[in-house]
């Protein structure tokens, strides 16, 4: 079997062919489709390809897949930490590579499958079109500020909003800007509500989308963007590991024999599923259950902000015991999840249904929705008592011979 070390760059990538210990070739291969594929017949499916992640990594991953064993994707960071050296070019970089990869030290990286990577994508470009919403709306707010002009009572950005923004009394520049800007903003609007569109209706057919669906809080496009991070769950042994990924856990300073220091949060890993479940932790506060009752008893030790990000952790948890065991959340309410999902059919696109009663029908009968909420506002209580009863406990007293002692 041979290993073979590829260090990419942006043009080209340097490769070290070693076999039985021994480096019998180098060269150097133009990144193209055409040199890649060509470049690929040349191995066979005994060989083993190393490459970093990068930006262009999983392309070239990609199109050497169908030819060789395997394409390890190495972290770069582990690998310069586990083979530093003072002299670096791209040969000896690709000799580490194939190196440490035939010692077995390679730290490599889960390397997602297509429909992921394409999830991915999604969410991500969703993010951007996001961004630009938020940014163009704060460059309206920002004219109105500089023109001294008193806030609007009703919602800014709908129909009354608009005509009202149209008749300010703003100077003829400034005012083709604020046309310019409302434009560009139902533009990137429509494009906001098509991703979300898509999104929603492949999470109604997603069975694990749907599972996660059942946690307050957690809607198609916070599930999607959750599921597109994640990949395969059974990548995660434990929860905290989930967390950890998510950069939701503390960092932690020890040494000697002083004692572990907890800091802020990591912020490592996908920072669009950590911002979701951010989102969402603050939605959650407003339902009855367990959840909120632990929102509550963070922020009143340590503000809200806190409490969100620990809320968020606490989702985390969730949703890797939901998808591991393959159960719904256990204090789901139905009629509420069942209207939850009405909302994302319709969001996607299915037509309304009016004179007849939908799958939504329990959620708006207020007999069985109260008789949910008072179930989950019990369990809500009985957590509180919980908690309660912690702070109650006396503190444990010393053993009769350390007191000697």
């Amino acid at each position: 079997m041979r290993v073979i070390g590829m260090d990419i760059h942006r043009s080209f990538a340097q490769a070290a062919i070693l076999e039985d210990g021994q480096f019998i070739k180098e060269l150097r291969v133009d990144l193209t489709h055409e040199r890649i594929v060509k470049f690929s017949k040349t191995l066979t499916l005994d060989d083993e390809v190393v490459i970093e992640a990068t930006g262009n990594s999983l392309a070239v991953e990609r199109l050497l897949r169908p030819f060789v064993k395997r394409v390890i994707v190495a972290n770069p960071r582990l690998v310069r930490a586990i083979a530093y050296a003072r002299v670096k070019t791209d040969k000896i970089d690709a000799r580490v590579l194939a190196q440490l990869q035939a010692s077995g030290f390679l730290p490599d990286v889960w390397v997602p499958d297509d429909d992921t990577q394409r999830r991915r994508r999604q969410t991500t470009e969703r993010l951007g079109v996001l961004e630009q919403a938020v940014r163009t709306k704060g460059r309206i707010h920002s004219i109105l500020h500089a023109n001294l002009i008193p806030k609007f009572t009703g919602h800014l950005f709908g129909k009354a909003g608009k005509k009202w923004l149209s008749s300010l009394p703003l100077p003829d520049d400034e005012r083709s800007i604020l046309a310019r800007l409302v434009d560009e903003l139902e533009r990137i609007t429509a494009q906001l509500a098509e991703f979300d569109k898509v999104i929603a209706s492949e999470s109604l057919v997603d069975p694990r989308a749907v599972r996660l669906m059942t946690i307050p809080g957690i809607g198609p496009i916070v599930a999607s963007t959750v599921l597109a991070s994640i990949g395969d769950i059974s990548r995660f042994p434990t929860p905290e590991k989930l967390s950890s990924y998510f950069g939701l856990t503390p960092k932690i300073r020890q040494s000697g024999d002083r004692p572990a220091r907890h800091g802020r949060i990591s912020k490592q890993g996908n920072v669009a599923a950590r911002r979701m479940l951010v989102e969402a932790a603050w939605s959650a506060k407003l339902a009855p259950g367990p959840l909120r009752a632990f929102f509550n008893r963070v922020q009143k030790a340590r503000g809200a902000p806190a409490a969100a990000v620990a809320t968020a952790r606490k989702l985390a948890v969730m949703i890797w015991h939901v998808l591991t065991s393959g159960a719904d959340y256990a204090y789901a309410r139905p009629a509420f999840t069942a209207m939850k999902m009405r909302k994302a059919a319709l969001k996607a696109g299915a037509p309304r249904a009016y004179g007849k009663a939908g799958p939504a029908q329990d959620y708006w009968i207020k007999e069985i929705r109260d008789r949910e909420a008072q179930y989950v506002e019990r369990v809500e209580k009985a957590y509180e008592q919980m908690v309660a009863a912690w702070k109650q406990a006396p503190p444990k007293q010393k053993p009769a011979s350390a007191e000697k002692t």
